[in-house]
């Protein structure tokens, strides 16, 4: 099987301007950096890190048009169109699919706590309703629902269920998943503290909010675990930047990490919107020694 999923898929944060607006040049610029300086293999916008649930209508569909113009084909673009009714999900899914990209990521619908059969009407109508590829996206921590094993076994069955980004944090999933689906479907890295982990497990694809402020160390540890196979170095890399993957996840601000650290490193996109606020002093220090450890600030600053 030759997997179409492959490398760094970079869900990049939406920058704001001073007055909390969608700053389209900061945005423009983000894509050239993490494209030209990084080496991501994949543009993912409108996703969680990109606070698609505090867009409008507009902002998303204009986030989606800008981001389709600056990557320019350069590398495939995957829509964030998640929604909490099945409707308004087929109508962001349908847009991306008209605007060109080469496909969406869709997390459950949040807040409902859904069974298993509802998850399944969801993503079955939303497959009968688009042609290009979806990637589902499985994070019961935020959606409040839990894509199981064989209920992803069955959504598989979809030509263009083509993907899973798994986020539960249960690494058995992977291998059950792989076992339930075969070559139906493949898994992608949505847990950055278990990535070398799931490499190892033969995924070769990792959806990634850390790629935003370390994107060239992620493009990294790909080239490392997955072309090269060295996994020595591998986990010698992976352990550098473990303490990044760890703060983010643990304390479930990525997105405000993100932004923040960003602006340390001189490449500012701007604060995130409320009700998210800036990270706490402590997460900052933290974050910062982080930074500093990994050879990305040069000249500290106060906090």
């Amino acid at each position: 099987m030759v997997k179409k999923f492959r490398g760094v898929f970079a869900v990049i944060c939406t920058p704001f301007d001073e007055k909390g607006e969608l700053d389209e040049v900061a945005l423009r610029r983000h894509i050239r950096y993490l494209l030209d300086d990084c080496g991501v293999h994949s543009i993912i916008p409108t996703g969680s890190t990109g606070e698609f649930a505090f867009l409008s209508e507009s902002e998303r569909l204009r986030v989606m048009d800008v981001t389709l113009e600056e990557v320019n084909r350069k590398v495939p673009v995957f829509i964030g169109t998640a929604a909490c009714s099945t409707r308004e999900t087929i109508k962001y899914a349908q847009c991306a699919e008209r605007a060109g990209a080469d496909g969406v990521m869709v997390v459950s619908p949040y807040y409902g706590s859904l069974s298993q059969e509802e998850l399944y009407a969801h993503f079955a109508t939303l497959a009968q309703n688009i042609s290009i590829p979806i990637i589902l996206y499985n994070n019961p921590g935020t959606s409040g629902s839990d894509m199981l094993p064989p209920l992803v076994a069955r959504l598989a069955e979809f030509d263009n269920i083509a993907a899973i980004k798994e986020s539960s944090g249960v690494m058995q999933r992977i291998s059950e998943i792989m076992r339930l689906c075969g070559d139906r479907i493949e898994v992608l890295c949505g847990c950055d503290t278990l990535v070398l982990e799931m490499f190892q497990m033969g995924v070769e694809g990792w959806v990634a909010a850390p790629a935003n402020l370390i994107g060239e160390f992620c493009v990294q540890l790909f080239d490392l675990a997955v072309e090269q196979k060295d996994f020595a170095k591998a986990r010698e890399l992976y352990f550098k930047v473990l303490p990044l993957m760890d703060l983010f996840e643990s304390s479930g601000k990525y997105v405000q990490l993100a932004k923040a650290g960003l602006a340390m490193r001189g490449l500012p996109i701007g604060k995130p919107r409320p009700p998210l606020l800036p990270p706490e002093p402590h997460l900052l220090e933290r974050l910062q020694e982080i930074l500093i450890s990994l050879g990305l600030l040069k000249n500290p600053t106060t906090l």
